[in-house]
């Protein structure tokens, strides 16, 4: 397993969980850091690139979720997701912070906030696959916060540069949650990201638009990209030293 790539080590013990996530749509907004930081857990500092604060609204596709030691369970282990995240940090350890995770799949929404703390809800959505172009609908069961467009790649598949924004958005390995009390941590690892920039078409975003964070304009995000995904594994969930 490669590991040169990573700013951190990994846990010794073995990972809990394997995923893939899949036909990724990255849609980021420069925002005020003075908005985003009522959303930030109590321990965590907001990180910023260059001074700046962004926040990524992603749709893409959850596929193959499973203990490491289970097999894939057919209607369980696939389901669109539609998350929002912002980029803190914990002394020097960055990783990332989501505002939700609305993702269509009850057995997710139930479990993940029992076990780690993630603010999940169920949402009704899709997301179809049509060569370069991902198209992503959701809507919040219960609420009117909704997501549609569409994501077109466009020119050649990159990594990030070492010290790039683009590094800052892509590259983190772990994420922050708050969990019975007190901050926790879990680990992600996965190769690289390999990615295209992107055009996108959005129609709706009373997803993004529901947290008041002054986007002028949720329909036009500032940078956008698409990824083919990675395989994760994730660690359970484990408390931030003090």
């Amino acid at each position: 397993m490669r590991t040169d790539h990573l700013p951190f080590q990994m846990p010794e013990r073995p990972h809990s969980v394997v995923q893939q996530w899949r036909h990724l749509s990255f849609l980021h907004w420069e925002v005020d850091p003075d908005r985003l930081r009522p959303y930030i857990l109590e321990g965590l500092e907001l990180d910023l690139y260059e001074s700046k604060a962004y926040v990524g609204t992603i749709p893409f596709v959850m596929t193959g979720v499973r203990p490491r030691l289970a097999v894939t369970v057919p209607g369980i282990s696939t389901f669109p997701e539609f998350n929002i995240r912002t980029y803190v940090k914990h002394g020097s350890k960055a990783g990332v912070m989501f505002l939700t995770l609305d993702a269509q799949s009850r057995i997710t929404c139930a479990y993940a906030p029992r076990a780690y703390g993630l603010p999940y809800k169920y949402a009704k959505g899709r997301a179809d696959i049509d060569g370069d172009t991902y198209a992503w609908s959701s809507k919040r069961v219960g609420g009117k916060q909704e997501l549609v467009g569409t994501c077109i790649g466009m020119g050649e598949t990159m990594r990030a540069s070492p010290g790039s924004l683009e590094e800052f958005l892509f590259e983190r390995y772990c994420l922050y949650t708050f969990h019975k009390g007190r901050l926790c941590i879990t680990h992600t690892y996965h190769e690289p990201w390999a990615f295209r920039e992107a055009e996108a078409t959005v129609l709706s975003n009373s997803l993004t638009e529901s947290y008041d964070l002054r986007i002028s304009d949720v329909l036009k995000p500032d940078l956008v990209h698409i990824s083919d995904g990675v395989t994760v594994h994730s660690w359970s969930i484990e408390g931030v030293a003090e």
